[in-house]
């Protein structure tokens, strides 16, 4: 892909999630644009459809209406089989919570996205290391989920993202509930995939992660507006 190329185009993006005799209008004709090698940042409100929009984005969830294209790709109209395997190969998710599987080793758990692509035990085993070493818990090889730290979780969650080199991250709060220092060590590894070209979109309400970003983006009741104007 050349520079300046769309990696993601969002148009009149609209989510609705029927909860009883109750509709939630998660996103509202939300558009957005994010070029290859750009770092976004989504805030706004808790509840206003940040987590929403990465799902969508990331094939996760698919919209009420609008369109969703993501590398040329319309996901809305692709079956779960497509989805899937444009997960594991285009896009690295970090979860706001971690989601790492609780009876792997933090190798297992960086290991198991390449795995799923059937790449070979040489290959896994190099980039696992790559990876802690970029995260700096090549220590903590064979320690599971719940002798880390949550700052050490986030950071496996990272590693695992990346197993793949997906050329798109989505990141979802990934300081929200982390100590100062912790914080920075996360801001650091952002800091050097930005460098490294990855297209990123964040969600965040970390003002110093606001510093990195090339695109300001608020979304307030499902809608989305730009901070850049």
């Amino acid at each position: 892909m050349k520079t300046g190329q769309t990696v993601v185009l969002a148009s009149l993006l609209c989510k609705t999630y029927q909860m009883g005799d109750l509709k939630v209008e998660a996103l509202r004709d939300a558009n957005l644009k994010v070029e290859k090698g750009k770092f976004t940042v989504v805030n706004g409100p808790s509840g206003s459809g940040k987590t929403t929009l990465l799902n969508i984005i990331g094939g996760i969830d698919k919209p009420t209406s609008g369109k969703i294209v993501v590398f040329g790709h319309d996901l809305s109209a692709k079956n779960e089989d497509f989805l899937a395997n444009f997960r594991c190969h285009r896009v690295g998710f970090v979860f706001q919570f971690y989601n790492l599987v609780s009876t792997l080793t933090v190798a297992e758990n960086v290991a198991f996205p390449m795995e799923w692509t059937r790449k070979s035990e040489n290959q896994v085993e190099k980039r696992v290391e790559e990876l802690l070493e970029l995260v700096g818990l090549q220590h903590r090889v064979e320690h599971f989920p719940f002798q880390l730290s949550g700052g050490e979780q986030q950071r496996v969650a990272f590693a695992r993202a990346l197993a793949n080199n997906p050329p798109l991250l989505l990141v979802d709060e990934p300081t929200g509930n982390l100590d100062t220092k912790t914080s920075l060590r996360i801001i650091e590894i952002l800091q050097k995939l930005k460098g490294d070209g990855k297209t990123i979109i964040v969600v965040t309400h970390d003002e110093r992660i606001f510093e990195l970003a090339d695109q300001k983006l608020y979304l307030k009741d499902g809608e989305l507006v730009s901070l850049d104007e």
